[in-house]
């Protein structure tokens, strides 16, 4: 039996992709997984039984991932899951920054009482009037999942998209289109778009990206959109620029003091991935990640160690968090025929300072050849999968 923890609400679609075998529970220190969404896990002490950390999500700024891998717990996301409800969010941002619709409605709802309010909006409309996105040059900062749905959907709009993603991945490659620009140097970005939208994740280097330096590269007007990560503007900068009218608009997702009611900012509450079906697919996603890590050892999409994939468990399976130095593969076939066990198939897979291995043999996993393993320096933890043949 299986145990998992709620942090936050989480879709029961997703949730009802747990069998017989799985038992919610109220305490986080009985729970083998926690499933949660926007709790903050970060001065949370975990429990040797909590195995696995799935995010209903792509963030994981609420997780210590790096203390999760020192103690053998896997932290998954799940890319892509709300990747179309944020790319919709982008388009709709697009076209509220470029026409003033906010503030003609905002209007329109101010005078409801006058009489004379069909008259009155002829004579008015014109303080709201915009401009078209057809035609105009879009930058896109980062084509991942949801940078190439926003190219694609950009382009279909009459849109001349440049993108730029030093780390575009093949899957990326092979689903955005041939029509999109596809640029090396992001000052290009900068220096060419009369939009730019970020999508990358918050990192050292991408902290602040947006500031005074960048700005002062981009053309008089631009628009910048911000769905990604609160911390990778600068907002003081952002602010000046706008106050002094290099910055047309600036759309972002995350409310705070600094932007909040500001002049040229659209702040919107954090609603970028907030449909019913971004919430679905993230916690389906969520739900089916960790009971393929809990019940075969699987590992995808995870944040803090690498892919390592072995199928369905139908033989007995040892699995094994471990530092990345070498010899560890030698030390641990080493400690299995010694024991006098098989090796049926073995995959180890690393990333960064943490490599896993799994290894299935042919015969009954003892407690002695789990605590043999223990024993090797540089191991986080050892998990048997499946014990018996």
């Amino acid at each position: 039996m299986f145990k998992y923890k709620c942090l936050n609400p989480i879709a029961k679609i997703g949730l009802n992709n747990f069998t017989e075998q799985y038992q919610a529970v109220d305490n986080i220190d009985d729970a083998d997984g926690v499933l949660v969404r926007s709790a903050n896990m970060n001065e949370m002490m975990f429990s040797e039984n909590l195995l696995a950390i799935a995010r209903a999500g792509a963030g994981v700024n609420n997780i210590p991932c790096d203390r999760c891998a020192d103690e053998g717990i896997v932290v998954f996301n799940t890319p892509g899951a709300n990747a179309n409800g944020v790319k919709e969010m982008v388009i709709a941002a697009m076209l509220i920054a470029s026409r003033d619709i906010i503030g003609g409605v905002e209007w329109v709802r101010a005078n409801a009482g006058d009489p004379e309010i069909a008259k009155l909006t002829e004579k008015t409309k014109k303080k709201f009037a915009g401009t078209e996105i057809a035609g105009k040059k879009l930058g896109i900062i980062g084509l991942g999942a949801i940078g190439v749905r926003v190219a694609n959907a950009a382009r279909n709009l009459g849109m001349e998209v440049y993108g730029y993603d030093p780390y575009l991945s093949v899957d990326a490659a092979w689903s955005l289109s041939s029509d999109v620009k596809h640029v090396t140097n992001v000052d290009d970005i900068y220096s060419k778009c009369d939009i730019i939208t970020i999508h990358v994740p918050a990192l050292d280097n991408t902290k602040g990206m947006v500031n005074a330096e960048a700005i002062a590269k981009m053309k008089k007007g631009v628009i910048i959109l911000n769905l990604a990560r609160d911390i990778l503007c600068n907002e003081t900068d952002i602010l000046s620029g706008i106050n002094s009218g290099k910055i047309r608009k600036y759309v972002t997702d995350f409310p705070n003091t600094v932007t909040a009611g500001h002049d040229g900012c659209i702040v919107i509450p954090h609603l970028g991935a907030s449909t019913e079906e971004s919430e679905d697919n993230c916690a389906i996603k969520a739900v089916i990640q960790m009971k393929d890590y809990l019940e075969n050892g699987n590992i995808v999409n995870a944040v803090n160690m690498p892919r390592c994939e072995m199928g369905i468990c139908t033989l007995p399976r040892i699995t094994i968090i471990h530092k990345n130095v070498a010899g560890m593969i030698g030390q641990f076939t080493n400690v299995m025929g010694n024991a006098g066990y098989n090796i049926a198939n073995m995959v180890n897979k690393s990333k960064g300072d943490y490599a896993y291995t799994m290894i299935d043999v042919e015969s009954s996993i003892s407690d002695d050849l789990v605590k043999e393993c223990e024993k090797i320096d540089g191991v986080i933890r050892v998990r048997v999968v499946r014990k018996d043949v």
